[in-house]
């Protein structure tokens, strides 16, 4: 993702973790210190592969999770945040409050 001085910081949050899986992937990534593929489609099993495999390189791109290949066979894979994805907990944590209070205020009117 190109990022350019004038862009909005938040319009950039939101583009880093649009897309409909992206957090439930992180969460998930969050809540475990790395997950094999396999791990990740159990957890969401709604989600396609193709889909699946399409945010990973989205996430990965990004600089919000590393793909560790393991040299051996048959291949292993593991997703898990980086430092860079794991700082973003704190904001999440933050809509999440925020989400929770307004949900409560719209069932109390």
């Amino acid at each position: 993702m190109t990022v350019k001085a004038n862009d909005c910081p938040v319009e950039l949050v939101f583009s880093l973790l649009s897309g409909k899986w992206k957090i439930s992937i992180y969460r998930h990534l969050y809540n475990n210190e790395s997950v094999r593929y396999g791990g990740l489609k159990r957890h969401i099993p709604s989600i396609t592969k193709k889909m699946l495999t399409e945010q990973l390189r989205e996430l990965e791109s990004d600089g919000i999770i590393q793909r560790k290949i393991y040299d051996e066979i048959p291949p292993k894979v593991e997703y898990s945040l980086t430092e860079h994805g794991r700082s973003m907990i704190v904001f999440l944590d933050m809509m999440s409050e925020w989400g929770i209070k307004h949900i409560y205020s719209e069932t109390s009117l």
